[in-house]
């Protein structure tokens, strides 16, 4: 598998992570754990060295997940979780990003994710209550006493990063990226490049939908949330199908999938661009790591941006509620 950094950093992972929420949480009933563990362990054994948990994925059962997967090679990979929820009685109630939550949170990850420190710690999202210099200051405190190594953050804003690297630099930005919405080119990417920090893309297949294998027809589990996500009802599907027929134009030109064209394409953005697909199954898995040898050329590259510059996404990326954890 090739490598590549995160920005300065000097954090070097597979080119592909894997993302694990969806084994736990939001696409529907979790997998059985033993179902959990040999697909990391396959992603393991095909080179993916990066892998995305958070505490709120269950919650906390997909840092279990995680741990208990990764603790035979956990000095062969990197792991990245997160911290900025609070919880009662179980569920998420809000945000919360005080330096006294952040230590706890890392203090219960560390034993849930079966190791003694954590590579990559994200806020999850941006508390407008917390001044981010405090919570950059507490992640600093942490990777001072060896808990945390490198500092991340999830769907910020750019005066949000330049405040938090300014405390501590900050590795890695994390938030939705791919052909479908392509919001980060605007002014995260060109900031990101500007301060030498990493980005790595999530919903990297747009929540499945760039695969090919949704349509307007497709019936998801009563406990999928993309069943609550307005870009998911059946006619912004069937508006949307014109992205996953660019996708197979350019796939039957160059022998591969639509999904491995989606990921070549973000590939090719920039080299310090890792995404993090995720699935449940092996097979999705391979398919999705082959895309790193796929040879997408310049003219596949100008197509699809001459013909996707045509197509409108339509639907919001996420619910009303959850749009308004989003504090940019």
């Amino acid at each position: 598998m090739e490598k590549r950094h995160l920005g300065n950093s000097g954090l070097e992972v597979s080119a592909l992570g894997l993302g694990c929420m969806g084994l736990s949480f939001s696409y529907g009933p979790a997998v059985e754990v033993k179902e959990g563990i040999k697909l990391i362990r396959a992603a393991v054994d095909s080179g993916v060295t990066f892998f995305d948990t958070a505490e709120v994925y269950g919650p906390y059962t997909n840092e279990e997940l995680v741990g208990e997967a990764l603790s035979s090679v956990r000095d062969q990979v990197v792991i990245a979780t997160k911290f900025g929820f609070k919880f009662e009685n179980g569920k998420q109630a809000g945000l919360d990003s005080s330096p006294q939550n952040i230590r706890n949170v890392v203090e219960a990850s560390l034993q849930r994710l079966r190791t003694d420190r954590i590579d990559l710690l994200y806020q999850h999202r941006v508390d407008p209550s917390v001044p981010i210099e405090e919570v950059a200051g507490a992640v600093r405190e942490l990777i001072l006493e060896g808990k945390v190594k490198y500092f991340g953050l999830s769907e910020a804003g750019v005066q949000v990063i330049r405040r938090a690297h300014a405390v501590q630099p900050v590795a890695a930005v994390q938030s939705e990226y791919s052909l479908w919405w392509r919001e980060p080119e605007a002014e995260i990417l060109p900031t990101l490049e500007e301060l030498g920090i990493g980005f790595v893309p999530f919903s990297p297949l747009g929540k499945g939908f760039l695969t090919g294998k949704i349509d307007e027809t497709t019936a998801f589990d009563p406990t999928d949330f993309r069943n609550s996500v307005p870009r998911f009802s059946e006619e912004n599907r069937k508006a949307n199908q014109a992205f996953v027929e660019l996708l197979g134009r350019i796939a039957a030109q160059i022998k591969a999938t639509p999904a491995q064209v989606a990921l070549a394409w973000l590939l090719a953005q920039k080299p310090w661009i890792v995404p993090i697909p995720g699935t449940t199954k092996i097979h999705r898995l391979e398919e999705n790591l082959a895309s790193v040898a796929v040879e997408i050329t310049k003219d596949n590259l100008r197509e699809i941006e001459s013909a996707s510059s045509e197509i409108e996404a339509r639907g919001a990326r996420y619910s009303e509620a959850a749009q308004k954890m989003i504090n940019r």
